[in-house]
């Protein structure tokens, strides 16, 4: 089942729709109140992020399942480049996006940079501040670029990264209940999917 593409946008627009779509799907499927709760806390984080892009931005959101295997996409084209980007941040004291130090924060960042256009020749993935993964994807193979929440974890696990993001991933909501997380860009799209298997 796929349900209906809601059209969304960092100024608010289709976002209630977003979260009265996953509490659609719950009551379809007949979703435990756990699980029901589940799918509205992805879907209210994913919103979320979408509210904190820079920007006007605009995206697609929609719901598909099967056997119980739920997917939250977020899909939209790409739009600032890197050398806007950076002019933006040299604002900044630090020269970073100082939005970017929660899990959350680091996804939406990493989500944004993946809309750029690559001018530098740079994998926006790679220069995310968070570790990627290579490796087969749910996300279609033909992806110029995949990262993985499950590979990043496992690094993380491994001790291969800084102690304060394994904190975060923590205390994150999407960490603890999504299976996975994959943010794939393919030509001028970039499409984030959250997995949950209830």
């Amino acid at each position: 089942m796929k349900t209906d593409v809601i059209h969304v946008s960092s100024d608010g627009t289709g976002i209630n729709e977003a979260l009265a779509q996953a509490e659609a799907v719950a009551v379809y499927k007949s979703l435990p109140a756990k699980n029901a709760l589940h799918l509205r806390l992805l879907t209210e984080e994913m919103m979320g992020m979408v509210r904190a892009l820079t920007g006007k931005r605009e995206a697609d959101f929609w719901i598909e399942d099967q056997n119980g295997s739920y997917q939250l996409h977020l899909k939209t084209e790409t739009a600032m480049n890197t050398l806007l980007r950076e002019k933006l941040l040299e604002v900044s004291t630090t020269g970073q996006n100082k939005e970017a130090t929660t899990f959350m924060g680091k996804l939406r960042d990493m989500f944004e940079r993946s809309l750029e256009p690559d001018e530098t020749g740079r994998d926006p993935l790679m220069h995310s501040g968070m570790m990627t993964g290579s490796g087969v994807t749910s996300i279609d193979s033909a992806a110029a670029g995949v990262w993985s929440f499950s590979l990043y974890k496992s690094a993380l696990a491994k001790g291969e990264g800084p102690q304060e993001d394994w904190d975060q991933l923590e205390k994150s909501i999407v960490a603890n209940v999504a299976d996975e997380v994959e943010i794939g860009i393919k030509d001028n799209q970039v499409e984030m999917v959250i997995y949950k298997k209830f």
